[in-house]
């Protein structure tokens, strides 16, 4: 809020490089939020699908947040006004592979009840198998057909 006082007294004051310079500044904060949450949503994807790859099988309860899920990646992905998207295909990819390891580690406390740490789980999940199926979850029209 009091960036928007400070764009409106550089507005005010005439200062237009200033106050062009802070709605850069604005600009970059509110696209960190969206890929901020963007991530986090797809920290809960990926857990959902490591679940299921690991313990080969699929619950409704897992279903229905895997679908509430990418709905949401989605919504919060897409720039309404301006049109495109907050993270690209390939930024959708770099943030996934960049949140893999710590997904997994707590998947570890939820897959089979916590009985296999973070290693023993890696090795019964392909993670490029779980990624590729995410990224087409959150790329294809209707993920519940």
């Amino acid at each position: 809020m009091e960036e928007l006082w400070q764009l409106r007294s550089l507005i005010e004051h005439e200062q237009y490089d200033d106050a062009l310079i802070l709605v850069g500044e604005l600009e970059e904060m509110s696209r960190d939020d969206k890929i901020t949450k963007i991530e986090s949503f797809l920290e809960i994807l990926l857990l959902h699908l490591i679940k299921k790859h690991a313990e080969q099988r699929f619950t409704r309860s897992w279903q229905h947040s895997i679908l509430n899920t990418v709905d949401t990646i989605k919504r919060l992905n897409k720039r309404r006004k301006a049109g495109g998207w907050y993270l690209t295909a390939d930024e959708l990819q770099e943030a996934t592979e960049e949140i893999w390891m710590s997904t997994l580690r707590k998947a570890s406390y939820e897959a089979f009840e916590g009985q296999y740490d973070v290693h023993e789980l890696s090795r019964m999940v392909h993670k490029d198998q779980v990624i590729a199926e995410a990224l087409e979850l959150i790329t294809q029209e209707n993920p519940d057909q």
